[in-house]
């Protein structure tokens, strides 16, 4: 991976960090972002002395906003004409509705909407580092999803968990959607569906808020067997031509009937283009 530049959202802990470190272990010059720059700056300190690589550096973004995902963008073409390998795994669950700076539902604004917005205005990028490679981290909680497309922002009714599955599950039609449009620019996009994995998500307020980590510590797998999956999506040549596919492990994993539908997937397309406003037409005929 020397000379490859791979960018990784919520890269703080979790899956983020330890795919993070997994590509300075190979010599990537890796971006990790979050939205905590003291966090971040020892994160990057802890990988460079573990990895001996001292191209790791942090980039703070809150990518529940867009107007910071558009200033992340930014930046990224300020300090580089080439992206070789984006990691979009930022997420959480709310366990109450809650709407972002941009009036936007925040499980969908930061589990969806942020992977669809900083994939396509970091597309440039990746289409001059070709081949290039989007790993998008769903979740295997997409089986229990549906897309409510005349509640796509839980306005009428909130359940913290099918909201969660609901993004989890718009991952994937996102991915698939997104490798039928840049098939031709030598990119190519890839889901990984991890079970539990032994981590501090969902941890935050009220009881489900403080019970949630100690589950997820309690039958999760570590989180480094997870992130060798994104880590072999990312780096190993034998995935470099496959694209719109989903893994768990190192197997294709057969995901919700849903995830498959190209009218599903086309539709999401387009009530995604229109919240964030930005766009990328599909494939003629």
């Amino acid at each position: 991976m020397a000379g490859r530049i791979c960018l990784v959202t919520g890269a703080t802990s979790g899956i983020g960090r330890a795919t993070a470190e997994g590509l300075a272990r190979r010599g990537a010059r890796v971006w990790l972002v979050g939205r905590d720059a003291t966090r971040g700056a020892a994160v990057c300190d802890t990988i460079r002395a573990a990895s001996g690589n001292p191209q790791v550096e942090f980039l703070r973004a809150d990518l529940s906003s867009q107007h910071e995902i558009r200033e992340l963008a930014a930046e990224l073409h300020r300090r580089t004409d080439r992206l070789h390998v984006l990691v979009n795994n930022a997420g959480a669950i709310f366990f109450r509705r809650t709407l972002t700076r941009d009036g936007i539902e925040a499980t969908l604004a930061l589990d969806h909407l942020a992977y669809f917005q900083l994939t396509l205005a970091s597309l440039d990028l990746l289409t001059a580092g070709a081949p290039a490679r989007v790993i998008c981290v769903s979740s295997q909680a997409e089986a229990s999803g549906q897309i409510d497309f005349a509640d796509l922002q839980a306005e009428r009714s909130y359940q913290a968990f099918r909201v969660y599955a609901q993004a989890k599950l718009a991952n994937l039609l996102f991915c698939r959607a997104l490798a039928r449009r840049v098939a031709d620019r030598g990119i190519v996009a890839n889901a990984v569906t991890p079970g539990p994995v032994a981590t501090n998500f969902g941890g935050g307020r009220g009881v489900l808020g403080r019970i949630a980590p100690l589950l997820f510590r309690l039958i999760g797998r570590p989180v480094e067997y997870a992130a060798a999956t994104v880590l072999s999506l990312a780096c190993d040549p034998a995935y470099a031509t496959v694209t719109g596919k989903a893994f768990y492990g190192e197997r294709e994993r057969t995901t919700s009937p849903q995830s498959y539908d190209v009218a599903v997937q086309e539709r999401l397309w387009q009530a995604s283009a229109a919240l964030v406003g930005a766009d990328l037409p599909p494939p003629a005929p």
